[in-house]
């Protein structure tokens, strides 16, 4: 199985780690023409904006609306979350508006308040181990929407269909569980 990630800009090592961890080959995605060689992608964290640039730049926006539209799925994390959001509060325009979500950039305040926790993920027995740095919060979901994580009562992971995202920064611990989910996701994809 390989599974992609978006190399534009943020934590793209750290995934190639995890998804190496959790059973899959990790590839760095540079270029749209490669998606056609992935079974899944993970979106990571970095800043939202400067991704959706590079994204537009490089002509990643209909190249994933393309990948999504396939079924082949897809994993947000942190910036990556708010790059899969169907909308963004406060802002006229999401990026590849494919999950039925709102999501309010930086919700948890700035660097400063940075936390890690253990979140109950519904579908994974034990808790998880999250590292929130920055991170978006989901405001609102769709009817078609699962969601999977709260942390005081706030949504902070969700799946709706192929899509998965996360609040949180599940590649910079040594869990690799959450990685291990979404590769169950490509494999009931295929």
């Amino acid at each position: 199985m390989k599974i992609g990630v978006l190399a534009l800009q943020g934590a793209v090592a750290e995934h190639i780690r995890m998804l190496g961890l959790a059973g899959a080959e990790g590839v760095v995605i540079k270029r749209t023409e490669q998606l056609q060689d992935i079974d899944g992608i993970v979106i990571p964290g970095g800043e939202s904006t400067t991704i959706g640039k590079l994204m537009r730049t490089y002509g990643f926006i209909d190249a994933l609306r393309e990948f999504s539209a396939q079924k082949k799925p897809i994993f947000g994390t942190c910036a990556g979350l708010i790059v899969v959001a169907d909308r963004i509060a406060g802002q006229p325009e999401a990026h590849l508006q494919l999950m039925d979500i709102t999501v309010a950039r930086n919700a948890f305040g700035r660097q400063r308040e940075s936390f890690e926790t253990e979140l109950a993920i519904d579908g994974i027995d034990e808790k998880v181990r999250a590292v929130f740095i920055r991170a978006p919060l989901i405001e609102e979901v769709g009817p078609g929407v699962q969601v999977l994580s709260t942390y005081n009562g706030q949504i902070v992971a969700a799946r709706e269909g192929h899509l998965l995202v996360a609040s949180f920064h599940p590649e910079l611990t040594d869990d690799c569980r959450m990685h291990a989910y979404f590769l169950e996701m490509v494999k009931e994809s295929r």
